[in-house]
């Protein structure tokens, strides 16, 4: 691993080092004041058993089996067990990225001092992060209540040696293996320890926080593509003035509005239409602190809910220390998480919706003031045609995707879980829609550079600012003018990275919540 090591400190993980430990090349090492609650907690549960109360999730069965009595003799079967039947996922593993935050914000939660488990198998989850040593987890099977439960019991199985691993090589193996790997056995759990693995909400959460970053990336693209497409049909700055702004007071919308007369600062071609009879501009344009500061604030709503629960202790039932109370609730209820991807979904959604509708002005020259499809010799060559339509395609695919998954909720363990949130859905969700909606970024930033080319007059060209055209110099550098039709996928899949990587200026990085 890298050197470069984070030390987690439980309850109060940053969402930037959230997006650290996503994007990798980090090291975790736990906050050594932590380990005092640990071991107290632990202490709690062995005098429960000791003593022989019956406690939920300690020594009795599970769910609807919740009156059954478990001897002693069969604590660690139990633990087992309920390991094993959990593990039911489907479809493809989660990952690497996702699954990095499922062990950290597992080993976070455990580490808050409320789930009873041993330190030893904290330090386990750390050491599978550390190597580079990822559980296989399934990507489907969990609604989002009584916890993760499929998920994370495919997580669990690593630990107890079953279940299968992949290795920083790619190789996978099964779980004693893995651990092997790491250098620990599988673990013998202890009372409660399977339970307190299973229960909580991490993959839900793990999958948000991963689509909150790439819809932050994405939104920080979309800005910058707006600001050429402004550009390119030499649209007016007038309605980004900061007193409109102040005017209504929405904060997302000022900081929208504040980045891009950053961005188009000392651009050449603002004045040189300042006197060409243009009024106002089609809404994708005039209103894109309007939309996308709309964005900007969910996207911060939801990051203030997700970098809660990413530190919460969501298991069931809870340690408290200071009286010896082990107390039943509902905190693996993942419906804070699935209301908060709902919100993140919206806004990937309109980023999209709104680049769509400027690529589609781009290309309307009886808007823009463009060549027809922004090709020359027209009618021979479609130009960007067809790119506008797999946009339209894709915008209205996301617009489906959108629709909330909190809404709905199908009971389950014999109507004992009643109502769950779907959370995990509704958070795997987004890494689709932030794909979709990077090509259609892309392609919106490789038509306004296209735009502001051809509007450009050779023998004394007109320049953008400082920072757009250093933009549009990196673009140049993944995609080439289209002067004539030619093969085009690979430059929007090469777009789609650019969206993605999102390698923008601080005007644009600095909005966003994780930075």
């Amino acid at each position: 691993m890298n050197a470069q090591t984070l030390e987690l400190h439980p309850g109060a993980v940053s969402l930037a080092e959230l997006r650290r430990i996503h994007a990798g090349g980090v090291a975790l090492s736990l906050d050594p004041g932590a380990r005092a609650g640990i071991a107290a907690a632990q202490a709690t549960v062995d005098r429960i058993v000791a003593e022989g109360e019956v406690v939920y999730g300690i020594n009795t069965g599970f769910g609807k089996l919740a009156q059954t009595t478990i001897p002693h003799e069969r604590l660690a079967e139990l633990q087992r067990n309920l390991v094993l039947s959990h593990s039911v996922g489907t479809g493809a593993p989660l990952a690497d990225a996702v699954v990095r935050l499922v062990l950290a914000t597992k080993a976070v939660s455990l580490a808050r001092g409320h789930s009873g488990v041993r330190p030893q198998i904290i330090d386990a989850l750390l050491a599978l992060l550390n190597a580079g040593v990822l559980p296989r987890i399934p990507c489907k099977g969990s609604v989002g209540a009584s916890g993760d439960l499929a998920p994370l019991a495919h997580l669990a199985c690593v630990l107890i040696g079953e279940g299968e691993a992949t290795l920083p090589d790619g190789r996978v193996v099964g779980g004693a293996e893995a651990m092997r790997a790491v250098g620990l056995e599988p673990f013998v759990l202890g009372p409660k320890e399977g339970l307190a693995l299973l229960n909580g909400t991490q993959v839900s959460t793990a999958l948000a926080l991963a689509g909150l970053f790439g819809a932050e990336n994405v939104f920080a693209a979309g800005l910058m593509a707006g600001a050429l497409s402004l550009e390119a049909i030499q649209g007016s700055i007038k309605p980004f003035d900061a007193r409109i702004h102040a005017a209504r007071g929405q904060p997302g919308q000022i900081a929208v509005a504040a980045a891009v007369r950053t961005l188009l600062a000392g651009s050449d071609i603002v004045p040189s239409h300042a006197d060409c009879g243009r009024v106002q501009d089609p809404y994708s344009i005039r209103c894109v602190p309007q939309v996308m500061g709309a964005c900007l604030d969910n996207l911060a709503h939801a990051s203030r809910v997700l970098v809660i629960e990413a530190n919460a202790a969501s298991d069931n039932p809870l340690v408290f220390t200071d009286t010896g109370e082990v107390i039943s609730g509902g905190n693996f209820h993942a419906e804070p998480v699935a209301f908060a991807a709902d919100i993140v979904a919206l806004a990937i959604s309109e980023i999209g919706a709104i680049s769509e509708r400027r690529t589609a002005l781009l290309l309307d020259s009886g808007l823009s003031g463009l060549p027809p499809f922004l090709v020359r010799d027209g009618g021979v060559n479609s130009g960007f045609m067809i790119a506008q339509v797999t946009a339209a395609a894709l915008a209205s695919e996301n617009k489906s995707l959108a629709h909330p998954a909190s809404v709905d909720s199908l009971p389950t363990s014999a109507n004992q879980e009643d109502h769950v949130s779907m959370a995990t859905f509704a958070a795997r969700r987004l890494g689709d829609m932030v794909e979709n909606t990077a090509v259609v970024v892309g392609i919106e930033a490789m038509a306004a550079a296209q735009g502001i080319e051809l509007k450009r007059d050779p023998a004394a060209p007109i320049k953008s600012s400082p920072l757009v055209e250093a933009e549009l110099a990196t673009i140049r550098t993944k995609v080439a003018f289209l002067g004539s039709d030619r093969y085009l996928a690979p430059d929007i899949d090469a777009m789609r990275q650019w969206a993605l990587a999102a390698d923008l200026p601080d005007a644009l990085l600095n909005l966003l919540p994780s930075h």
